[in-house]
């Protein structure tokens, strides 16, 4: 069960592991030129960063209407990881007070380049990275080492310069099938709220992560829940597969969305002018006809916070 999975995945990391290539100026405010409704949206700049804060006011989805949400807007990708950075480290530590682990859930994609700033100090040396446990959004279903493993991703670009025991590190069983290994990856985090790792939300029923960490398809894809896909309508399960992604490869396990909305914080990552359409689509004026997955993320209790850099704000 479960925790021959946990066994599994140590040895194979160890046996793996071997193979992969190793704010200070007071805040003025001011509309946000191009908005088409200057009165409700307003960005606040302190330093490189901004903040923008939406005022009651219809939303695009009924989901965004009931969602707390702080979207950060930064001049920079890099200024956008450094800030990143240090929203993880204050949950880090938060968590790690409070229940003695953190829970931290990863995608794949152009996020791990943003996480880069937690390899190096402060927090490399401060964080206490023996109370993460780790988890991905989504994954492909191919072998660890393959160029399209999210794992091998996350692997080279973070967790190989980070001391997170490896037992606590819980990537799929790439040896499954699709079904089998969203089957078997349900089963794990079952294990794990039945042993108080992961917490379970008392609104939802669903695990409580402490923390997930989206990135952002340009077609406002999060995970692997794709627009139009029967898989955005998934109300039990709490992981599922896919055979057919739109984006290759095609088979891929996925958290589904009330696992999603579960989590005690979210983080939506964006940067690039790539993203600025489903970021207006989502953060804008509600006029697009389509849902979009991205814009279904909606904490049932959390906290959902959007890191964007001038880029990918740049239509709103």
């Amino acid at each position: 069960m479960a925790s021959s999975f946990t066994g599994s995945l140590s040895a194979s990391l160890r046996t793996l592991s071997p193979r992969l290539p190793s704010p200070s100026q007071p805040p003025t405010s001011y509309t946000l030129p191009n908005h088409p409704n200057k009165r409700r949206i307003y960005l606040i700049a302190a330093g490189n960063r901004s903040t923008l804060f939406r005022s009651k006011t219809k939303a695009s989805t009924a989901a965004n209407m009931a969602t707390a949400k702080n979207v950060q807007v930064f001049d920079s990708e890099e200024a956008l990881s450094m800030s990143l950075a240090k929203y993880i480290a204050d949950l880090s530590e938060k968590f790690a007070k409070q229940k003695d682990s953190f829970t931290v859930v990863l995608s794949g994609g152009s996020l791990i380049k943003s996480l880069r700033k937690l390899v190096e100090a402060p927090y490399v040396d401060s964080v206490i990275w023996s109370k993460w446990h780790v988890f991905w959004a989504d994954e492909r279903v191919v072998p660890k080492n393959h160029p399209d493993s999210n794992y091998l991703l996350a692997y080279d670009g973070f967790l190989s310069k980070v001391p997170i025991p490896s037992g606590n590190v819980y990537a799929i069983n790439d040896a499954l099938s699709a079904e089998a290994a969203a089957d078997d990856y349900e089963t794990c985090v079952k294990h794990l709220v039945h042993n108080g790792i992961v917490s379970v939300s008392e609104v939802s029923g669903f695990p409580k992560f402490d923390l997930m960490l989206l990135g952002m398809g340009p077609d406002g894809h999060v995970a692997s829940l794709f627009p139009g896909h029967p898989l955005v309508q998934e109300k039990t399960k709490w992981a599922s597969f896919i055979k057919d992604s739109p984006k290759p490869p095609p088979e891929r396990i996925t958290f589904t969305f009330p696992v999603i909305n579960s989590s005690a914080n979210i983080a939506l990552v964006a940067a690039g002018a790539g993203k600025a359409d489903p970021v207006r689509a989502t953060l804008g004026n509600g006029e697009d006809s389509e849902v979009l997955p991205v814009q279904m993320v909606s904490p049932d209790e959390g906290m959902l916070t959007w890191f964007l850099d001038k880029d990918a704000a740049s239509k709103l």
